[in-house]
């Protein structure tokens, strides 16, 4: 086998151990990938096939209907709505690239379960979980540059425009997440590092893990194009850890500086001060100051609400939530709003059938009941947290200038 004979890269590597990893690079919006692996598959050359793949990936595409059992409320509850949401976005970025080239995304990954079950072939998933590559890119970039990362993202991904040349060539080279990124961050090693690089050490380790525990001679490994060469790389020079130990370092959550931890409790603290202060001062001041906090804090949370066509209770519900919440950091405007927004406008099982069509539109953010929930919890979130440094600003410009 030679990458002469089809376009898709193709490289065998014979390991110390006599074991081989034949590597096919692959687009994932691409049918010559989706036929390249159908005919290396039915040559019966290899006992194994190794996926780009992480468990949630893969269970997506093997229970497509697995978004109809999410319990929404518990999603935004523990915190994982940004993670879901970045996670449709993306899906649906995809989505748009292989409809304009007239083909179904991740086509070649299917084709390889598929046939790899047929051939009584054992599927290893070797791609870190999707939330944590997201959770280590998030955690990478200084937080003044957060929302304009994870903005752009959404406002590109959802775009009705269609997608560019540039755009195709650079999907073609084989990985959705550094195709959108990419975009938003040229050139940046904060970028590079935990989306394309550790995922290399990442599936080239548990190539190397799975050979280890497994019986496998030849292993077929089907990739991203964009990653063949470092995976290549890593296989032929492995780390001197053991895959284990790589794995479990890559698999770490970064956790939020203390600063961080503390500083929502240091803002209410300064906040209760404020007002303190005020009522000090005189009963109007206090007042004065309260009602500022009320109306601005739960006035700019309503409106996020309101711009993600909420119901009139659940707006109601986030003007009244926001200014009490923001004084508690273990409960958020958001979570209030779109637990109302869930009571008073159920997702119905169709909602969760229709997310990755739906998706693909920027309407169909604010038509489906799901979608239009996670935009209620941010939306809200967003506005209440504006809210508080604006009106925090307010107080005590009041009490400066009396």
């Amino acid at each position: 086998m030679s990458a002469k004979e089809s376009n898709e890269p193709l490289e065998t590597i014979e390991l110390n151990n006599h074991r081989k990893i034949t590597i096919l690079g692959t687009a994932h919006v691409s049918q010559a990938s989706a036929d390249k692996v159908k005919e290396l598959i039915a040559t019966q050359a290899f006992d194994a096939v190794a996926v780009e793949l992480c468990p949630s990936r893969y269970k997506a595409i093997i229970e497509p209907d697995q978004l109809a059992k999410m319990d929404l409320f518990q999603v935004i509850r523990q915190g994982q709505a940004y993670m879901v949401a970045a996670s449709l976005a993306l899906g649906a970025f995809q989505q748009r690239m292989a409809e304009s080239m007239g083909i179904e995304p991740g086509a070649e990954m299917r084709t390889a379960i598929r046939d790899a079950q047929a051939a009584s072939l054992p599927v290893i998933l070797i791609d870190r979980e999707i939330g944590v590559t997201l959770k280590r890119i998030y955690h990478n970039f200084p937080w003044w540059q957060r929302f304009g990362l994870f903005g752009g993202l959404l406002a590109s991904i959802i775009s009705r425009e269609t997608p560019s040349t540039e755009e195709i060539e650079r999907l073609k080279e084989g990985d959705v997440l550094e195709s959108t990124f990419s975009q938003l961050a040229e050139n940046q090693q904060d970028l590079y590092q935990p989306l394309i690089a550790e995922r290399d050490q990442y599936m080239s380790a548990r190539l190397l893990q799975e050979i280890a525990q497994g019986q496998h001679q030849h292993t077929l490994a089907i990739v991203g194009a964009g990653h063949m060469q470092g995976i290549g790389n890593l296989l032929r020079s492995p780390d001197p850890r053991s895959p284990n130990e790589v794995i479990n370092e890559l698999d770490v959550v970064p956790q939020r500086s203390r600063w961080i931890q503390y500083a929502p409790w240091v803002i209410v603290a300064l906040i209760l001060t404020g007002f303190f202060l005020g009522f000090q001062r005189g009963p109007e001041i206090g007042l004065a100051m309260v009602i500022d906090w009320v109306l601005i804090n739960g006035g700019l949370s309503a409106m996020g609400a309101l711009i993600a066509l909420a119901h009139p209770l659940t707006i109601v519900t986030a003007f009244l939530a926001a200014p009490l919440t923001s004084l508690n950091p273990m409960v958020g405007a958001g979570m209030v709003a779109a637990a109302a927004e869930i009571y008073l406008r159920k997702p119905k099982v169709s909602d969760f059938m229709r997310l990755r069509h739906d998706t693909v539109r920027l309407s169909g953010w604010w038509q489906n009941r799901v979608t239009r929930t996670l935009l209620v919890f941010l939306l809200a979130s967003f506005g209440s947290a504006i809210g508080t440094y604006v009106a925090g600003f307010r107080i005590f410009d009041r009490l400066s200038g009396n």
